[in-house]
């Protein structure tokens, strides 16, 4: 009996066993490999985005105990957009960046301001562009007295001048010394090049080179630089990616060209970089001679009045300047007074007793830029309902909201300050203020009101340790 189980034991594993071979068998598919996980899929399952920053104003920085940046926050954006959160990396130099770039089996995404240039492009794997720069000489102004400020190429072979290593610059001057220009250049990995910026204007070197983007943001920092000529071709900023991350790359295409249709990457350059194309000299040697001759006496006020109204002090110090350049005894031909050059009527309603008085004057401002705020719709971003209620502070909300149903009327957001900048100006042509509520108004003003505080602001909040 034990023999006839044993061999029809025997029987059914056979059978199993063949039964499984054939199953298997039928499942398989000639030439089929199994499907590697994506990079995208791995970034959504570990819920994380891996990125290297480079640390600088154009880029990344931390203000207020809070990251901000144009590359950080089209990065969050795209994190969000994934549903991830951001974990940084944080680095100081190109040639840093460029280190971790060799290697992305456990980054995702390097951004540092990068140009994609034919040799970078040889090495590493870019995204999708989003920003265009040309390289630009920049030098000390005091140059332009001595006659020695270069005009183009050829002068430069007399004058000190020193760029990152390993950076679009390098390669552009190495490129230049091949065509027979003799550059007495030098190239560094110990400074990065706002430093660089800020070893030209004190001129301990003559000049170095930089990113339009990037000089833009840093003549506020530093008025004594003065761009020279431009060095190259427009160039196209965009983070690297890996190589293998075919999915990822194209659902950062699809990602960034639905970004920039809603206009939300126009609103983020309009953010970081509209207020910098009015730079002015001398306006910007007063506002630091004044930082530190007048600022010291009411920046206490501003502290306060700021945390009682919940507004960044360092917004209601700008909108004193803008108003008055800290002047408390400062008046318009309008009867308007004191440090936030208050109307008699509009300090009656606040309570300010005396215009003249910095504290009374500062704290009176700070509650009636609070109460425009109350009138913003909650719809607007954050940074953006601040700049409502600055326009509004300036132009009167009445006019304001005339812009807004003008934005409708061309297929504009209201609810955005950039596309509102568009249409303000409107507000002085009669074919469209004849049809508003609230008339004709000099639409220009709160535009350059707007971003001239912005750029006091970013001044106060970005002020190098060696100008304070």
């Amino acid at each position: 009996m034990n023999k006839y189980i044993y061999t029809f034991s025997i029987f059914i594993f056979a059978v199993s066993f063949f039964i499984f071979g054939w199953v298997s068998h039928s499942a398989y598919t000639p030439g089929k490999k199994i499907e590697k996980v994506s990079r995208l899929d791995i970034i959504k399952k570990r819920k994380t985005l891996n990125i290297v920053l480079l640390n600088s104003p154009s880029t990344y920085y931390i203000r207020d105990k809070e990251p901000i940046g144009f590359e950080y926050d089209l990065l969050n954006s795209y994190s969000k957009h994934l549903g991830v959160e951001l974990n940084i990396t944080t680095v100081h130099t190109v040639k840093e960046a460029l280190e971790y770039a060799k290697d992305m089996q456990d980054i995702d995404i390097v951004s540092a301001s990068l140009t994609k240039t034919q040799q970078r492009e040889e090495l590493y794997n870019f995204g999708p562009s989003y920003y265009e720069v040309q390289e630009q000489v920049i030098c000390n102004r005091s140059m332009l007295k001595s006659k020695s400020f270069p005009l183009d190429v050829e002068n430069l072979s007399s004058l000190s001048l020193m760029v990152g290593e390993a950076t679009s610059y390098e390669e552009t001057l190495e490129s230049l010394k091949k065509d027979g220009f003799d550059i007495n250049a030098t190239y560094t990995s110990d400074y990065s090049t706002q430093e660089l910026l800020s070893m030209v204007a004190k001129h301990e070197i003559d000049c170095t080179v930089s990113d339009s983007n990037v000089y833009a943001i840093n003549i506020r920092y530093y008025p004594e630089i003065a761009m020279a000529f431009t060095i190259s071709a427009r160039e196209q900023l965009a983070w690297i990616i890996p190589k293998d991350a075919k999915k990822l790359e194209a659902d950062m295409y699809a990602w960034l060209n639905e970004f920039n249709q809603k206009g939300k990457l126009t609103q983020l350059k309009d953010h970081y970089y509209s207020y910098v194309l009015f730079f002015d000299y001398y306006n910007t040697k007063m506002f630091y001679k004044r930082i530190k001759t007048r600022l010291s006496k009411y920046k206490k006020y501003f502290q306060e009045a700021g945390k009682k109204y919940d507004i960044p002090w360092t917004l209601l110090a700008s909108v004193s300047y803008q108003e008055s350049h800290w002047n408390p005894k400062a008046k318009s031909f309008t009867g308007v007074r004191g440090l936030m050059m208050l109307t008699r009527h509009t300090a009656k309603l606040l309570g300010v007793k005396n215009r003249l008085d910095p504290k009374e004057s500062i704290f009176g401002g700070a509650k009636h830029i609070n109460q425009m705020l109350k009138y913003v719709s909650k719809d607007i971003d954050k940074e953006d309902r601040l700049k409502f209620a600055l326009g509004a502070y300036n132009i009167g909300l009445g006019h304001i909201r005339d812009a807004q149903k003008l934005a409708i009327k061309f297929g504009l957001n209201p609810n955005v300050w950039s596309d509102i900048k568009i249409v303000l100006p409107l507000l002085e042509q009669k074919k469209y203020y004849k049809n508003l509520k609230y008339g004709y108004a000099r639409g220009e003003e709160p535009v350059r009101y707007v971003d001239s505080i912005y750029d006091y602001r970013n001044i106060l909040e970005n002020i190098p340790k060696e100008l304070k």
